[in-house]
């Protein structure tokens, strides 16, 4: 007999394939780039030139074992020396390889992360709007993501209601900044007052509360934006990363989970997320990524053409009349709906060949999410699109 559990799981498919998968199948018939596809964050400006010469140059002089062998089930030493060395000459951090567990991606780093620090039972607090796939890194592992609501003024953290929703079970908090898919920055102020609260509810309950930080936007941060590194105000944080969106290389699966030194058991956490990978059957990325990547740290592609797309979607969307908190990194702008039901805003929109995301399955009905990871010229082109749909189904007098 099949597994019931994850047979169920196929009426509740992610929204965000669902509607790029309506995406390439309207492309099929009027051509994709007549398709205004901002369903899926799929990076879209090119991979370093450097990242590419550093494949070819490896493939070509370098040992076929090391490249396409088995690495350590940690990830291989000397890239985990060389991750650990650039945070802490970027961020003023003290890790060294032993705090560094190698993954494949943000996604791979959270899930391990998650079960490092809870047991079945336990719960793991998120604020709205968040990615959905946290629920499956959490609940999955026998804990239990509890959400807190949204501040909708600002997309910073409530407060209020996390004080409300943290208890004696709390044993993790799960944040994303640069967030999917609001686009805030939890700025300085956010992350002092988060840290500060942590600190005294750990002395409340008389047991670690870790923060997994989820940061695989971590350089696409707009001009003048305060973006602090997380694990500098708290002592118990678990760094999670990815490559996918700084290098645009999302199908080689690479990431990290990096224990704060200070953080409790620090020395025993890639360790341990080793050994959480012989129940899971993750085994580490790629040898051939991780040496690559390892030799061009620092360099990203140029993110640039982010920050000119999404000035433009913010400018046309507040000129129509939408509410919309203006974002401080990341891909995503996520406004208010027109309207109450945003699965009918989005529907609506598909009438237009406009392909949004509704707000939802992050937490936050009413609101949908545009993925702008795409070419300046069609996002200029959409506009046009937009401002159809906005007067021809909501009366905008601006559309």
């Amino acid at each position: 007999m099949i597994s019931q559990k994850y047979k169920d799981m196929l009426q509740a498919k992610s929204v965000i394939r669902e509607m790029s998968a309506w995406a390439n199948q309207r492309g099929a018939e009027i051509g994709y780039e007549n398709v205004f596809d901002y369903s899926l964050g799929n990076p879209s400006v090119p991979v370093p030139q450097a990242f590419t010469d550093k494949m070819i140059e490896l493939l070509q002089t370098r040992d076929v074992m090391e490249l396409h062998g088995y690495s350590q089930s940690q990830g291989i030493p000397s890239v985990r020396a060389k991750f650990a060395a650039y945070l802490n000459k970027t961020f003023g951090m003290n890790y060294t390889a032993e705090h560094i567990f190698m993954t494949t991606g943000a996604a791979g780093a959270v899930a391990h992360a998650v079960r490092a620090v809870t047991q079945p039972g336990d719960e793991v607090i998120t604020f709205a709007p968040y990615f959905p796939e946290y629920h499956h890194y959490v609940n999955q592992t026998g804990a239990v993501l509890k959400v807190v609501p949204a501040d909708t003024e600002q997309f910073q953290i409530h407060f209020g209601e996390l004080e409300k929703a943290i208890n004696s079970k709390t044993m993790a908090v799960l944040i994303n900044t640069p967030n999917n898919p609001s686009g805030t920055v939890y700025s300085t102020a956010t992350l002092q007052k988060l840290a500060a609260l942590l600190e005294k509810k750990q002395k409340e309950y008389g047991h670690d509360i870790f923060i997994i930080s989820d940061e695989p936007y971590r350089e696409i941060v707009f001009d003048g934006v305060d973006a602090p590194y997380v694990s500098t105000f708290y002592q118990n944080t678990l760094s999670c990363y990815s490559f996918a969106k700084s290098l645009s290389i999302p199908g080689e699966r690479l990431g990290y989970v990096a224990a704060n030194p200070k953080c409790t058991d620090a020395e025993l956490i890639s360790v341990m997320c080793s050994q959480i990978s012989r129940g899971i059957g993750h085994n580490c990325p790629p040898s051939i990524i991780q040496i690559a990547v390892s030799e061009v740290l620092g360099i990203t592609s140029d993110l640039s053409v982010y920050e000119t797309n999404m000035n433009l979607l913010y400018q046309e969307l507040t000129a129509l009349g939408f509410t919309c908190v203006k974002p401080g990194g990341t891909f995503y702008i996520f406004p208010k709906a027109l309207e109450e039901d945003s699965i009918a805003f989005c529907q609506k929109a598909l009438k237009y060949d406009l392909v949004l995301v509704p707000g939802d399955s992050f937490g936050c009905p009413g609101y949908f999410r545009m993925a702008y990871c795409i070419a300046t010229e069609k996002v200029e082109r959409s506009l046009a699109a937009l401002r159809q749909f906005a007067k021809a189904e909501y009366g905008m007098p601006n559309g």
